[in-house]
C-alpha cells in the first residue's frame, strides 16, 4: 500500500511539474504576488489557525509542502495560534513576502474576510483550506473533505450502536461553520433530528448541542464534565455521545475517566493518533478518518496551477481515489450557509471503528500500529483484529 501511494505521488508530481520551475527565497519581498507568476516565481503562502490540532502539522503541512516543491514551487507559511488578529497580520506578511497564492486556514470564515480583499486588491489567488469562509464574491476555491458526510457518518455509526437513549452533543467552534452547520447537518442527514423528534432519543445538555470554543480540548472536558453533574443531578443515564472531532473527543473522554462513568458510544473524526488508539481501546466508539495527506496534496496542487495562471474553475487534482471527490475532480458549485456561492472540492471521508482500524494501518497513516494499539490486551477476544 505505501508503495502504491508513492507512485501516486509520483504521478501526481508529474501532473504538475510544469508549473513553477525554480525557488526564489521565502523571506524575499516583493509586495505580493499576481493571479499569474512568471516561469521562475511561484511562492505559496499558507496561514494556518492552529497547530494545537496534531493533523496540520502531521499531515496537511508536510504534504503540502512537499507537493509545491515537488512542482518547483516555494512554500512559506505562519500559524496564527487560534488569534483572528494575529492571522490578519499574518497574511499581511505572507503578501509582503511574495505570496503568488494564498491557502487559509481560517480561524473565523467571517473575521478572515479582510484578509481576503487584500489578496483580491493584489491580484492574488485564494484557496479556502479545510474550513469555509464566507465570500459575498465567490472568488475563492475551497479545498474540503465532506463535512456534512462526516456528520452523517458519525451520526449513522452512533444511532446503529444506540438507537434509543439519552444523548449529548458536543460541537466545536461556533465560528467555523462546520461545527454550527455542516456536520449537524449530517448529524440530521443520519436520522437524529428525527429520532428526537419522535422521542425516540432525548437530549441532555442544551438541545441543540453544547459549543467548544477553538474546539480546545480542555473546555470540551469542562463541559462534558457539567453535563455528567447535570444527568447524576436528574438521575438520567448517558447513552451515547456525538463529539464533531476528535479534540472535543478526548476531552469527552478525559470527563468520563475523571467522573468514573465507563465508555458510552462516542464519535469523533479526523484520525488523530490518540483518538485512534481510543477506539482501539474502546474508549470511543467510530473516528470518522480524513486522509489529510491527500488534502494536503490537493491544495498543493490547486496552488501550483493557479500560480501558473489557471482559472479557478480550471483546476484538477489528481487524489489516491479512496478519497477522490463524488463530483469529480475539478470544482464544482458550492452553496454556503451564508447563501454565497463557492467553487470547491470535496474529498470523501472513511468512517473508523475498532472493527476496521486496519484501513488505517495498512494506508500508512502517521498513526501506526503501535501507536493504534497501545495498551490493548491483544490476547483477549474483544481485541481488534487489526492489533492482534
Amino acid at each position: 500500500m505505501r508503495r502504491a501511494r508513492a507512485a501516486v505521488f509520483v504521478a501526481a508530481a508529474a501532473f504538475i511539474l510544469g508549473a513553477c520551475s525554480s525557488t526564489p527565497s521565502a523571506s524575499g519581498g516583493g509586495g505580493g504576488g499576481s493571479a499569474s507568476a512568471s516561469a521562475g516565481k511561484c511562492v505559496v503562502g499558507v496561514s494556518w489557525n492552529n497547530f494545537q490540532q496534531p493533523r496540520w502539522a502531521a499531515t496537511d503541512k508536510p504534504k503540502m509542502k512537499q507537493t509545491i516543491e515537488a512542482g518547483g514551487g516555494t512554500f512559506i507559511d505562519a500559524d496564527a495560534n487560534l488569534d483572528n488578529q494575529r492571522q490578519l497580520s499574518d497574511v499581511d506578511t505572507l503578501i509582503s513576502k511574495g505570496a503568488n497564492v494564498l491557502v487559509l486556514l481560517a480561524q473565523d470564515n467571517k473575521a478572515i474576510l479582510p484578509a481576503l480583499q487584500k489578496a483580491k486588491d493584489a491580484g492574488i489567488p485564494v484557496i479556502a483550506y479545510d474550513r469555509l469562509i464566507e465570500d459575498p464574491s465567490g472568488s475563492i476555491l475551497y479545498i474540503t473533505f465532506d463535512n456534512v458526510g462526516v456528520g452523517k457518518a458519525e451520526a449513522e455509526a452512533i444511532l446503529a450502536k444506540v438507537p434509543k437513549g439519552n444523548y449529548v452533543l458536543i460541537k466545536g467552534d461556533p465560528g467555523d461553520a462546520n461545527a454550527s452547520t455542516f456536520l449537524p447537518q449530517g448529524w440530521n442527514d443520519a436520522g437524529l433530528k428525527d429520532k428526537i423528534a419522535s422521542g425516540d432519543i432525548k437530549i441532555i445538555g442544551p438541545a441543540d448541542g453544547t459549543y467548544t470554543d477553538a474546539w480546545k480540548t480542555e473546555k470540551a472536558q469542562a463541559n462534558m464534565e457539567a453535563i455528567i453533574d447535570q444527568a447524576n443531578a436528574s438521575n438520567k443515564k448517558i447513552d451515547a455521545i456525538l463529539a464533531e472531532n476528535d479534540s472535543t473527543a478526548l476531552g469527552v473522554v478525559a470527563a468520563l475517566q475523571g467522573k468514573n462513568y465507563g465508555f458510552p458510544p462516542l464519535s469523533g473524526q479526523d484520525g488523530d493518533p490518540a483518538n485512534l488508539n481510543n477506539v482501539a481501546l474502546g474508549k470511543q466508539y467510530v473516528d470518522v478518518w480524513k486522509n489529510s495527506n491527500e488534502l494536503g496534496k490537493a491544495a498543493g496542487q490547486a496552488a501550483l496551477q493557479l500560480c501558473q495562471g489557471k482559472k479557478i474553475s480550471e483546476v484538477t487534482i489528481n487524489v489516491d481515489s479512496s478519497v477522490a471527490p463524488a463530483a469529480g475532480n475539478s470544482p464544482t458549485d458550492f452553496k454556503t450557509p451564508g447563501g454565497n456561492t463557492v467553487k470547491s472540492i470535496i474529498l470523501k471521508p472513511t468512517p473508523v471503528t475498532a472493527a476496521t482500524l486496519d484501513k488505517v494501518i495498512s494506508a500508512g497513516w502517521y498513526a501506526d500500529k503501535a501507536a493504534i494499539c497501545k495498551g490493548v490486551d491483544t490476547s483477549s477476544p474483544t481485541a481488534p483484529a487489526a492489533c492482534k
